[in-house]
């Protein structure tokens, strides 16, 4: 609960401007209408609770003191305390108009900010589930005497997981996004967890087949919800914030891996850790609401697509496919390969590795949020393109440079680079329509995923072929994210400020 009381005093000739421009409804963070007199409650805002009196006592020898008390509270699950210092400065100094750099670019409501929380809660145990076997699987290996080959293997295999939140997302497109949501995390985590007792290498391979799979699922569905529940100028802010918190709950992954260096079996630990996310998708799912877009769509469809809807979404997929596949060719060999580079092409021991992954990468946050914002309020388009390009620009440099520079470099290719994410994330659940948005980005990604292993794959062959460098090989994977870059340009429609309907014809309501 949020409580301000602010006391003015002085003559009635003194508060009397004060007193009118204060029994006026506000119009900033909070929408307020006037309940009687001196009473105002909230028609907009992320409040559950909010209300505002306003009076005037007299006091002595012609002295008045103006009064005014607001108390609120934020509809914003487990993530209040974060905010409460912003949104109680943002109701203590009344502005004109609604502008805060730190919230989202329209005004959300209590519904919108509830749900926008608790897909932040879920998002954070996304990304310690999808971070979760590639830390410690070096780990399980040495316990069981496998060699870096059969880790490849085993990666490898695990990526055929996809298929499955291929067909999970499209399932929400019948089933509904909550209940999918919901049951994808928690087979998740419990999946995840069940890898803490492995008795062998490949029944942990198996279990975390499935649970990257259900994973992926629950990214793309949240992913899928947040866009559905948005306003039209705040779902790349909301991209951004999303990709932030999976940051976060990878970051967790990374947290917990040092009890993997205290015994043998000490990585099993890291797996224990997500049973606790159980926990937090059945909170989540008890508040979570049903898309309210979903339930619209499922009372007005009458199941006939129209061959104008059909070829636009044949268009689209077209488009955003290629993207996800040519980016991916460079971005997984960009990432999966780096440590590799810095090892045997640069000298780096394992913790000088760990001190340039910590200071290159950390600062990529800033990037993701300058790029939500910059989306929203100056378009996808050059923000996506500019940012895709030069990022590649820049991280392709890196691979070919030392010292300051390949720290310099790679800084700014992370940071440029992150700007694009948010810019470009939205257009999946944008440019399809309600009856087909998870189905169309199932496949979106699991195109990314297929990129993902050509370009693994290719940037090693060529790699070899050029003396063991992987710069030369990585050049020639960087030609995908600069044709990328001239398509959104061209092709890429500009879809900041516009309604989902209006994307989407074939979903509006009449």
């Amino acid at each position: 609960m949020i409580r301000i009381k602010t006391e003015l005093a002085g003559t009635q000739e003194e508060l009397r401007d004060e007193l009118v421009r204060r029994c006026v409804p506000r119009s900033d963070l909070v929408e307020e209408q006037c309940l009687d007199r001196d009473r105002f409650g909230a028609v907009g805002g992320p409040f559950s609770a909010y209300e505002r009196r306003v009076g005037i006592d007299e006091m002595n020898e012609g002295r008045y003191v103006l009064r005014e008390s607001i108390e609120c509270r934020l509809a914003v699950p487990f993530w209040a305390w974060l905010l409460y210092f912003p949104v109680r400065f943002a109701l203590k100094h009344r502005r004109d108009s609604y502008n805060y750099w730190w919230a989202p670019p329209d005004r959300i409501d209590a519904r919108c900010a509830t749900v926008m929380a608790l897909l932040c809660a879920v998002q954070v145990v996304d990304g310690y589930l999808g971070t979760v076997l590639t830390q410690t699987l070096t780990f399980a290996a040495d316990e069981f005497g496998y060699s870096n080959t059969a880790q490849g293997v085993l990666l490898a295999v695990v990526r055929v997981g996809v298929l499955l939140a291929l067909v999970t997302v499209a399932a929400a497109d019948r089933h509904g996004r909550r209940r999918l949501l919901i049951a994808t995390g928690i087979l998740s985590c419990a999946l995840t967890g069940l890898g803490a007792v492995s008795p062998q290498f490949w029944f942990l391979g198996a279990t975390q087949l499935v649970a990257r799979g259900l994973s992926t699922a629950l990214g793309v569905l949240i992913a899928i919800v947040a866009a559905e529940e948005l306003p039209a100028r705040s779902r790349a802010w909301g991209a951004s914030i999303l990709v932030l918190c999976a940051g976060l709950g990878a970051g967790m992954a990374v947290w917990v891996l040092p009890v993997a260096d205290l015994h043998t079996r000490g990585w099993r630990i890291v797996y224990l850790v997500p049973v606790l996310g159980i926990g937090v998708m059945i909170w989540a799912g008890r508040q979570l609401p049903e898309s309210q877009r979903f339930l619209v769509k499922q009372s007005t469809t009458s199941g006939r697509v129209e061959v104008e809807v059909a070829e636009r979404r044949r268009k689209r997929f077209v488009l955003l496919a290629g993207t996800a596949l040519l980016v991916a060719m460079f971005a997984a060999p960009a990432s999966g390969l780096q440590n590799d580079f810095l090892k045997d092409e640069r000298g780096y021991s394992a913790a000088a590795i760990s001190l340039f992954t910590l200071v290159t990468s950390t600062p990529a946050g800033i990037g993701v949020l300058v790029g939500g914002y910059l989306a929203d309020r100056r378009g996808r388009r050059p923000v996506g393109a500019v940012g895709l390009a030069v990022g590649a620009v820049f991280v392709t440099a890196s691979f070919f440079m030392s010292g300051a520079g390949l720290w310099l470099a790679t800084l700014a290719g992370t940071l440029i680079g992150g700007m694009t994410v948010p810019a470009l994330a939205v257009y999946g659940p944008e440019l399809f329509g309600t009856s087909n948005r998870g189905s169309a980005n199932g496949w979106i990604v699991t195109i990314g995923v297929v990129g993902s292993a050509i370009g693994l794959f290719a940037t090693g062959v060529l790699s070899d072929a050029f003396g063991g460098q992987i710069g030369p090989a990585l050049a020639l994977m960087a030609l995908g994210p600069l044709v990328v870059a001239v398509l959104v340009i061209t092709k890429y429609p500009e879809t900041a400020g516009t309604s989902l309907e209006d994307l989407n014809p074939e979903d509006q309501v009449y």
